[in-house]
């Protein structure tokens, strides 16, 4: 849920200039694009995105440099699994140059592993860098013990994603995984500093909401529980105090603990506080001479 709703944030924003769209293609195809080398210079490029609204943005981003596209979905072979959505570009010598300005292709069509400094000169561009790779390959979960990482196929990939929010004071941790890397944050701070970057204020500000929810949840089940720890303890020892007073008897009681011994009988709920401000005693000292009661009744 969190996932797609950061998705459907970020893919509603709208760029500035065209270095953020560019810087945003770039992000995008860097961890959820494919290019395969056809021979004579051209190339098939595509990205495989688990949201049509992604798609869509990508078509769009294409589309206001005149570059043609087409979304196909296809299903994953897994049983189960969602509809996955490809974004095919048409194979042009003006779409090959957007791209190479995008720092997804260099001037011979081949693939960069990384875009060039030009195309991330400006905060702007970083950030939109960053809104294109959550885009393309981001995932969002809690809000308890929230998590958010960008997944690419090699941890260098990863590194780089890392290293772009680290120039605007976010913080991303890289890690491989047995079939890929991710560029990961735990914790609401360095992961709402990375969504702010990329622009999802109100991402943040639903993480936020949910965690203080969850935390108020948190601290009430917390009290109810140990209030009600409290309440058995009491009523245990109340119920005992009463049947050590019943087999001992009241006038058996030394004249110092039988004042209790009735306030007991008669208050069974009471704690001890309660007793002791009937009888004018410090909580204590009620306490002392209720354990007496008790010790003289198993003794």
């Amino acid at each position: 849920m969190l996932s797609e709703d950061l998705r459907n944030e970020l893919a509603a924003i709208a760029p500035e200039s065209d270095c953020d769209r560019l810087a945003e293609l770039s992000g995008l195809f860097h961890v959820a694009g494919s290019v395969h080398l056809r021979g004579r210079g051209e190339v098939a490029l595509h990205l495989d995105l688990a949201s049509s609204g992604v798609a869509r943005r990508g078509f769009t981003l294409l589309r206001a440099f005149d570059v043609e596209s087409e979304i196909r979905t296809y299903q994953q072979h897994a049983f189960g699994r969602p509809t996955r959505f490809q974004l095919h570009v048409e194979p042009s010598t003006h779409a090959y140059d957007v791209l190479h300005r995008a720092g997804v292709l260099d001037a011979a069509h081949r693939p960069l592993e990384r875009p060039p400094q030009r195309v991330l000169a400006r905060r702007c561009c970083r950030g939109a860098y960053l809104r294109g790779a959550l885009l393309g390959a981001g995932s969002l979960s809690g809000p308890r013990d929230p998590h958010l990482e960008i997944r690419t196929a090699e941890p260098e990939g990863a590194q780089f994603v890392a290293d772009v929010a680290a120039r605007e004071g976010a913080e991303l941790r890289v890690m491989q995984r047995r079939r890929h890397a991710v560029a990961y944050a735990k914790g609401f701070e360095p992961i709402a500093d990375v969504l702010v970057v990329a622009g999802a204020g109100d991402t943040v500000l639903a993480l936020e909401e949910s965690s203080v929810l969850g935390a108020i949840r948190g601290d009430a089940n917390r009290l109810a529980n140990a209030d009600h720890a409290n309440l058995v303890r009491t009523s245990r020892a109340a119920h005992e105090q009463i049947e050590a007073v019943r087999r001992l008897g009241l006038d058996a009681l030394p004249d110092d603990l039988r004042e209790l011994a009735e306030l007991r009988l008669r208050l069974p709920t009471a704690s001890t506080a309660e007793l002791a401000r009937h009888s004018r005693l410090t909580k204590a000292s009620a306490y002392r001479r209720l354990r007496r009661i008790v010790e003289l009744a198993q003794g």
